[in-house]
Parts: structure tokens; sequence; C-alpha cells
């Protein structure tokens, strides 16, 4: 079964594709993004927000997210989409 879980502003990503959780702040994820967005293999899900997190996934896309790595870790560990959390 699928695992997906939510990144931010209603997009969910299947945790079974991703490779890696990794901050934008490093040079060599920086160069790893802008490689993706010329060869149309980025796909930004921050909303127009600031990056905080990049996920590398197995088909050598990386997407967007303005949660933090934490955050998203946090998320794929548990599994819970946010319609399934109890209030």
């Amino acid at each position: 079964m699928n695992k997906l879980i939510h990144i931010g502003f209603g997009n969910i990503v299947n945790t079974e594709k991703i490779i890696a959780i990794v901050s934008p702040e490093a040079a060599p994820i920086k160069r790893l993004v802008q490689k993706a967005k010329e060869q149309g293999m980025a796909i930004d899900a921050t909303q127009g927000r600031k990056t905080k997190s990049v996920l590398v996934m197995e088909n050598s896309q990386v997407v967007l997210s303005a949660l933090l790595p934490e955050t998203i870790a946090g998320r794929a560990q548990d599994g819970a989409l946010p319609e399934d959390v109890e209030a």
C-alpha cells in the first residue's frame, strides 16, 4: 500500500518514492534544484513561499516544499494525512 504524506498547501507525495528530504541551503542542493528546473524535473509545491525543503524522488524529480525537512520527515514516519488526525 502506498503511504502518502501532506507536504503543504494540499500537496501530497508518495513516501515510497522519496530518496531524501534535504535543506535547500547547501550549494550542491541549489545546483541540483537548478538543473532539475532546467530539465523540467522540478515540482514546485511552495505556492510562492520560500523553499524550506527539497524532496529528491526515485525518478530524479525534485519536489520543492515550504515545510521544514523535520516536519515532512515526522509526517513520513507517522504516515498521517491532516484529514486522518483527530482534532
